[in-house]
């Protein structure tokens, strides 16, 4: 309600016409506030209807992440596209099946990596791969929050399939893949419960984790669910590319410190990244030409999740 309703809103090639939801009062004020017929509200007991209504073109999947695959599967069935929210699932077999079932159903598939059409990320992006601070040595990612209700499903494992790893860890993940253009090679992890703390029974409280590049970059990363963490930065030989704030809905900035000068602030729009991911899926459903971010990275990442909670629990390094 706080991000995606108004996000579509502000897109260019997209418009919301149903809605599924458990609350049903929750769901008619949001009807009512978005112009959607009240008729063409749908629970989770007849979810698998929308196969007839044609007026639904993609079906955004913002549910736990347990159940991300249930509902990309049931979705692709009823003749529908996909926009899944991150992490894709909570498992590399669930992942797969999401992607067959959607090349199945003849359905587009693409994962909510919404600062992949973010316009600083991608000016950081390119300054990296132009070499404009000289070579890519080593990233340092950060990615963090402190969590609230103990009672939330972020918390609950079964729900989650991790904390936050799973939640806002894979940011940085992520970003290490796209700055240094290249995928890990070697993982190497440590993870940190409070398990007195209420929130942090049954999931991590912080996760720290190395990756090794083929080219010898080297990634250093760290997520939290109990302080702040927003900056990515790429240092290379003659300078260095930092993104901060780097994961923010609003304000991501780019920062640049090319040899022999002072840092520099570009200039960039501060676009709705919600907005953005919705009208490029839009696009590339419209013109069949390949999303950004297909289900295939989305799989990435987990399969890398996965080998991080591993090295963590065998305290050694996972080759990948």
């Amino acid at each position: 309600m706080n991000q995606l309703l108004p996000g579509i809103v502000k897109s260019k090639h997209c418009k919301p016409v149903a809605l599924v939801s458990g609350h049903p009062d929750k769901a008619r004020q949001q009807a009512a506030k978005y112009g959607i017929d009240p008729k063409k509200i749908y629970n989770y007991e007849n979810f698998d209807s929308i196969k007839d209504n044609p007026e639904i073109d993609v079906v955004y999947v913002v549910l736990p992440n347990s159940m991300h695959a249930e509902y990309t599967i049931r979705a692709a069935r009823a003749g529908k596209h996909v926009l899944s929210e991150k992490p894709m699932a909570v498992s590399v077999t669930e992942c797969q099946q999401m992607i067959d079932a959607c090349k199945t159903a003849g359905r587009r598939l693409q994962v909510g990596y919404r600062l992949h059409f973010e316009p600083n990320t991608l000016a950081c992006i390119d300054a990296i791969k132009k070499q404009r601070a000289g070579k890519l040595q080593i990233i340092e990612a950060g990615a963090g929050f402190t969590i609230g209700d103990p009672k939330q499903w972020r918390l609950k494992r079964a729900l989650s399939g991790g904390g936050c790893l799973m939640d806002i860890g894979i940011y940085a993940l992520n970003a290490a893949r796209y700055l240094s253009g290249e995928e890990p090679s070697e993982v190497l992890a440590q993870t940190y419960a409070n398990r007195e703390d209420p929130r942090f029974r049954e999931v991590e409280q912080h996760c720290d984790f190395q990756l090794r590049f083929p080219s010898g970059v080297l990634a250093s990363c760290t997520s939290s669910y109990n302080t702040g963490l927003n900056r990515f930065i790429a240092h290379c030989t003659q300078g260095y590319c930092s993104l901060e704030p780097a994961l923010s809905y609003n304000g991501v900035k780019f920062h640049i410190q090319p040899p022999g000068q002072k840092e520099q602030t570009p200039d960039l729009p501060d676009i709705d990244q919600f907005a953005a991911e919705m009208d490029a899926f839009a696009l590339a459903i419209r013109d069949n030409t390949p999303s950004k971010a297909p289900g295939e990275e989305g799989l990435r990442d987990v399969r890398i999740m996965q080998a991080i909670y591993a090295s963590a629990e065998a305290g050694k390094a996972i080759k990948l």
